[in-house]
């Protein structure tokens, strides 16, 4: 692999960017392998990269009906945080923001995280002593948390409305969260993941799973009008809101998970105006962020209807809108300048799922709400350790699916609205 440097960059643009080779190829798909990961977005991507890396497994598929990162993996507001105070998720998203902050000089890939700060806002007593319960449980685990008072918010976000409808009394808030590049993320762990020899296979679509004796030994996919049947030891599945599509297709029968879309929209560049994550909660939900192109990034409710549409519609629009108003009018002339859904598979608690299954070779990785993101390096480590070692790494032990029967949900309502699914 070629190693970046700030000096080659240099070189690079001296010498007129000739001397770059590719960091990932089209490789057709072999007869056999190892592993196959379905799905080629953050997760999918991580999984395989630790497979080769950590577990020494090098025979690896990384399988993509579409382009890398086209999926959920594109289309995201990019926050990363740590802030869950629930047994389970807690551990986990702790684990994932430590694998962040070194994932550059792990990956000689610029990720672009940058830890500014996520800044949860509060607007009641009531409120507050319900973030306190859940920043307190963060401290004790080891996890950094402080709370900013009035006059400290007044100076740190001067740009807030303290004179309007919903005057923020403080906030909660996380220092080392922050937000990345997605499309850095990718392209970092596509990159390092081939150079260990995984096959990264774009435009492939999984149509089906090969079975021997109730186990899964394989997939069944097509390439354009070229049909393959693929052999694995093991196949994992990171497939985002299509995880039902392929788990019917698999045998696993109904999954406790919907398909939701959750809509995000990117304004203008605009100059520096806002230097942290901030989070509108409480009487509402409405998340923002600066990009380092200039633009707003912000999101808010899910249309909380089942849906694989990736376009958004005019009620959530004017809800987020409205909520951006109430707390930051000074950006109500700046215009829209694009909008997008990703497709989300909710679970009925709000947690996700990285664990075997009970059909023999095939694995899940699924579930992840509002978390998919900011999980990426976390899912992946785990996922792969779940893979390899046919048994939970310490920070996935709880993320089971047969938690459902056993009685144990990880409800983490607390940390944004999970929609009451049926």
């Amino acid at each position: 692999m070629q190693r970046y440097s700030a000096l080659s960059v240099l070189w690079g643009g001296l010498t007129g960017q000739k001397n770059w080779r590719p960091v990932w190829g089209r490789p057709q798909p072999k007869p056999e392998y190892d592993v196959i990961i379905v799905g080629g977005g953050g997760h999918g991507l991580a999984t395989a990269y630790y497979l080769a890396k950590v577990h020494k497994i090098r025979r690896v598929a990384v399988i993509e009906k579409g382009w890398l990162g086209g999926g959920n993996a594109g289309r995201n507001t990019t926050i990363v945080r740590s802030n869950y105070g629930i047994e389970g998720n807690t551990e986990f998203y702790e684990h994932s923001l430590k694998l962040w902050e070194n994932l550059s000089h792990e990956l000689n890939y610029n990720v672009m995280f940058s830890q500014r700060a996520h800044v949860n806002l509060v607007f009641s007593p009531g409120h507050r002593d319900m973030l306190a319960r859940k920043y307190n449980i963060m401290r004790l685990n080891g996890i950094d948390g402080e709370y900013w008072d009035q006059d400290t918010l007044r100076r740190r976000i001067p740009h807030l409305d303290f004179a309007g409808r919903f005057p923020p009394l403080g906030a909660y808030v996380q220092p080392r969260a922050g937000t990345a590049r997605h499309d850095a993320v990718n392209w970092g762990f596509a990159r390092a993941a081939t150079a260990l020899g995984v096959d990264i296979i774009q435009g492939c679509e999984v149509t089906g799973f090969i079975r021997e004796g109730g186990a899964i030994v394989g997939v069944e996919a097509r390439q354009g009008e070229q049909e393959y049947s693929i052999r694995a030891e093991k196949v994992g599945l990171a497939v985002a809101g299509h995880t039902s599509v392929l788990a019917k297709k698999a045998g696993l029968g109904k999954l406790p998970l919907e398909t939701h879309k959750l809509q995000a929209y990117v304004s203008e560049p605009i100059k520096p105006f806002l230097d942290c994550v901030l989070v509108y909660g409480g009487v509402g939900h409405f998340y923002i962020s600066q990009s380092d192109k200039g633009g707003m990034v912000y999101g808010g409710h899910l249309d909380m209807y089942p849906s694989y549409a990736q376009k958004g519609n005019l009620p959530i629009y004017e809800d987020v809108a409205a909520a951006c108003m109430a707390v930051l009018p000074a950006l109500g002339r700046v215009k829209l300048l694009r909008q997008w859904a990703g497709v989300m598979d909710m679970s009925m608690d709000g947690s996700p799922f990285i664990t075997k299954t009970d059909i023999p070779g095939l694995y899940l990785n699924a579930g992840w709400c509002y978390g998919g993101f900011k999980a990426t390096p976390g899912s992946g480590y785990c996922f792969a350790h779940t893979i390899a070692q046919d048994r939970p790494h310490w920070a996935n032990e709880k993320l089971t699916l047969t938690r459902y029967r056993e009685g144990r949900l990880i409800d983490e309502e607390a940390t944004g609205p999970t929609p009451k699914l049926h």
